[in-house]
């Protein structure tokens, strides 16, 4: 930027976005400075390297909100959760079932635990059958993406959606099963 540009000449593209062609960089800098405007290389591996006359300050902004939408589309992938105990009843298992569903069709991971509480630890086959059972209800829409383990006091497996086209294709059947 400015007097940190250490080339002989620059490929001139104007603050309306229109070629001026090669030019020196000190008439660049000239002309950068007549019109209030900062001299910045945006094109560097260039023959000769392109520069542009802009407001420094706000080509920053627009790059840290380019980057901010970026983060925020990136994030649309949450894992979320759900909790089931070993003596759950068959409509509660079944509403925590359509909630994994909505999650990921939504495109969310869900984490499914289930928690032991006290001696039910010494049955740790009673909750990798809940957890398949769970894997076995959504495997249309689903893949397990770690299979259950052990944590503690809880035994978690991860589910993460299919690929976009298939929760499309099958959200008929689940809409009638509901």
């Amino acid at each position: 930027m400015n007097e940190q540009i250490r080339v002989r000449q620059v490929r001139l593209i104007d603050a309306d976005g229109e070629q001026r062609g090669v030019i020196e960089t000190r008439d660049a800098m000239r002309m950068a400075r007549e019109q209030d405007l900062d001299l910045v290389l945006v094109g560097e591996q260039a023959q000769p390297p392109v520069a542009k006359l802009l407001d420094y300050g706000k080509y920053r902004y627009e790059l840290q909100q380019q980057t901010k939408e970026a983060r925020k589309r990136s994030r649309a992938q949450e894992m979320k959760a759900i909790k089931f105990r070993i003596k759950i009843d068959r409509h509660d298992y079944e509403t925590k079932v359509n909630h994994i569903r909505r999650f990921l069709k939504q495109g969310h991971k869900v984490k499914v635990t289930i928690m032991f509480r006290g001696r039910e630890r010494t049955h740790p086959e009673l909750g990798q059958e809940i957890l398949n059972r769970v894997a076995a209800d959504v495997t249309e829409i689903a893949v397990v993406d770690s299979s259950p383990v052990i944590a503690g006091m809880d035994m978690n497996m991860v589910l993460r959606p299919v690929a976009t086209a298939a929760p499309v294709t099958t959200a008929t059947p689940a809409a009638t099963a509901g």
